[in-house]
């Protein structure tokens, strides 16, 4: 019975000691902290409690990722000389004065990804000792307005504070009452929805405020002058307006992105302006709106009415970045444009335009009648234009001629035509009124561009490319995908035989007769894939290739690999109806060194009783292939020779008893040893002649 009690007591406890080493396996083990003389970091290594036994003379500490859940009647001898702490992503909710002065020297507090919405009355009136903190996090701790003002109430010497991600919904007048030496705050990711007057009044010396996403409806009377970054994105503004007569502004960068702009917004005299961002409103015209608050309250239609001028704003003399995508303009007006001499790159991208003029604004929003050319010396500066998924049909003669210094534009999704240029005869010869737009003409000349380095024509229903489209214009870049049935006929790309280096023929569904392409002597990547190819193009005999893409075609074989082929480096190729009988060509690529990047994709067909079998390339089922032209005959006569000697030797073994002549010559052939006569005695005549050898 003893034995049998114990058999029962240990199957009754084996369910939990199995249980007690499952949870042994899953509890994270404890790490060790990476220590050097002054730096220690204990990230993520499962801490419970602050660890007390590091050591003298650390500065910089790092606990983020553990559970450790509160500061209070922590006894910490040793860190006298902290200067850095990071608590984020604990389960921190109790911080005590005891703690807190133990750290005299510490200068950055980093608390984000906590709970400190929790006991923030006794956490805040410990706050009160850091009198030297100037970092301070805490973004993510589910702070109200009130609890957040009472957290840094105290800590005068601030000059970075991060209160991202709270549940902030108003800024009172005094939230910053006593942090005036602020340099850098972040409210991003709140809720909030009034910024009473007066609540950045004492921050004098502010330089960056992030208040993206919020919901703030309306900034007016905008006076801090002394900010260099504004980041307003992704809230619900419908008025922006500066303090009226206020000194100059010293903002550089402005971010009004994502919100719900009806009109070009009243900037702040910020001469140093270099950045600005408009995209993703619902910005209709570039004539500023009003900017007098009583206004706001008034309908869409009326707001506009205020205090219109037909010139934009000196502000923007030397803004370099100007982003207005994805608003609802009809007209791109080069005039408005023209004051800004300092721009660079400007993204009209997603918007709804279809015409593009010179004549001044006017309060319409309706596009006027293109004028039929510019004034003289008018000319702007920009080197990237983006002007993407618009209504663009045309652009005028002279639009490239008001932008000399174009480098890069992006004209994909829209319904140009490229224009036949005449060729060498009359290509360059462009002056005068050759630039005036004959009536009725559709097409967009893009030959003629001497600093047009990179060009997008993607997805504008492209049928033909005219020759010499791009005659004078020295391209890098020439991207042509997603015109379905696009032809490129002999002579369309002349003219960049020494230029271009990139080039895009993406899903064109074109074969081999539309694509003729000269001798690009400098190209280096070309896509061709997602067409109907059946060989590639006979002009890339000259091209310097090192990517190539022919994904998605009715290639069966690359071919002998010539002289393109020599300094490639990868190629894309699955998708490909290839032979598995002419994978030569592979061999060839493997031999040189060549990345075939999408192998395990690839995929060829073979024969296998009359059907079409398709196989991994990778697999190389060669052995399923016929034999090569001019060896079959030698096959048949082999198989042929073989079958009669296997004939000869059945009729001889049946013909026991006797020796034809005709077996005389095979038995000859037969490796074996005769019996030696006996001693004294003749040769054997006698012997049957199954017993000279048997085989």
């Amino acid at each position: 019975m003893l034995v049998a009690d114990r058999a029962f007591l240990l199957l009754w406890l084996l369910p939990a000691v199995l249980r007690a080493g499952a949870s042994a396996e899953t509890r994270p083990r404890a790490m060790a902290c990476q220590q050097s003389p002054t730096r220690v970091s204990c990230k993520g290594v499962g801490l419970q409690k602050f660890p007390k036994e590091l050591g003298q003379g650390i500065k910089h500490l790092e606990l983020s990722n553990n559970f450790i859940q509160n500061l209070s009647g922590s006894y910490m001898p040793g860190f006298g000389q902290l200067e850095y702490l990071d608590m984020c992503f604990n389960q921190l909710e109790a911080v005590s004065a005891t703690t807190l002065a133990q750290l005299p020297r510490l200068r950055s507090l980093l608390l984000g990804s906590n709970h400190l919405d929790r006991n923030f009355l006794a956490n805040g009136e410990a706050f009160r000792v850091l009198r030297n903190v100037e970092v301070l996090d805490l973004s993510v701790n589910g702070l109200e307005s009130h609890m957040a003002g009472w957290y840094i109430s105290n800590l005068t010497s601030l000059r970075v504070l991060d209160l991202s991600g709270n549940r902030m919904t108003r800024l009172w007048a005094g939230t910053f009452r006593s942090t005036a030496r602020l340099r850098r705050l972040d409210l991003s990711n709140n809720y909030i929805m009034e910024i009473q007057e007066g609540a950045f009044e004492p921050l004098q010396e502010l330089e960056v405020v992030n208040l993206a996403l919020n919901s703030i409806h309306c900034i007016s009377g905008f006076s801090l002058t002394q900010l260099r970054v504004l980041n307003l994105s992704h809230n619900v503004l419908e008025l922006f307006a500066p303090e009226e007569g206020a000194q100059p502004y010293l903002l550089q960068v402005l971010d009004l992105s994502h919100n719900r702009l009806l009109y070009f917004p009243e900037l702040p005299k910020a001469r140093d302006l270099t950045h600005l961002n408009l995209s993703n409103n619902l910005i209709a015209s570039l004539l500023p709106g009003s900017h007098h608050p009583e206004d706001f309250v008034l309908p869409y239609e009326e707001m506009g009415m205020f205090n219109r001028t037909e010139h934009p704003p000196a502000t923007l003399t030397r803004v370099a970045d100007l982003d207005l995508s994805n608003n609802r303009l009809e007209l791109f007006p080069l005039t408005f444009f023209h004051s800004l001499g300092s721009l660079h790159s400007l993204s009209l991208a997603r918007n709804c335009l279809q015409e593009v003029a010179w004549e001044s604004l006017t309060n319409s929003t309706e596009p006027a009648a293109p004028s039929p050319a510019p004034p003289q010396h008018t000319e702007l500066s920009v080197r990237s234009l983006d002007l993407h998924s618009n209504a663009l049909r045309a652009l005028p003669r002279w639009f490239f001629d008001s932008l000399p210094q174009l480098e890069t534009v992006d004209l994909s999704s829209n319904s140009l035509q490229p224009c036949e240029s005449q060729g060498s005869d009359q290509g360059g010869d462009l002056e005068g009124g050759s630039h005036i737009p004959a009536p009725g003409v559709t097409c967009t000349p893009f030959y003629n561009v001497p600093r047009l380095k990179r060009l997008s024509l993607r997805e504008n229903n492209i049928s033909r490319l005219c020759p010499h489209a791009f005659h004078r214009t020295p391209l890098l870049s020439l991207d042509l995908s997603g015109n379905r049935d696009l032809s490129v006929p002999t002579g369309a790309l002349a003219g960049l035989e020494l230029s271009l280096q990139e080039l895009s023929l993406r899903g064109n569904q074109m074969d081999e007769s539309r694509a003729a392409l000269p001798c690009l002597g400098t190209l280096r990547v070309l896509d061709l894939a997602g067409n109907q190819l059946s060989s590639l193009p006979a002009g890339l005999s000259c091209s310097p290739l090192e990517s190539l893409d022919v994904r998605n075609n009715s290639l069966q074989t690359l071919g002998r690999l010539g002289s393109w082929a020599h300094g490639l480096r990868e190629v894309s190729l699955a998708g490909n109806p290839f032979s598995c009988c002419s994978l030569g060509w592979l061999d060839s690529l493997r031999a040189a060194g060549v990345a075939v990047q999408d192998l395990h994709q690839a995929q060829c067909t073979f024969q296998d009783r009359g059907q079409n079998v398709s196989a991994r390339i990778t697999s190389s089922p060669q052995w399923l292939c016929p034999w090569p032209r001019g060896t079959g005959s030698l096959a048949l006569l082999v198989v042929l020779v073989g079958l009669s000697l296997l004939c000869a030797t059945v009729f001889c073994l049946l013909r026991k008893g006797q020796k034809s002549p005709e077996c005389a010559g095979l038995w000859s052939n037969r490796v074996g040893v005769s019996p030696p006569h006996p001693k004294g005695e003749g040769p054997a005549e006698d012997s049957p002649p199954d017993m000279v050898t048997k085989v």
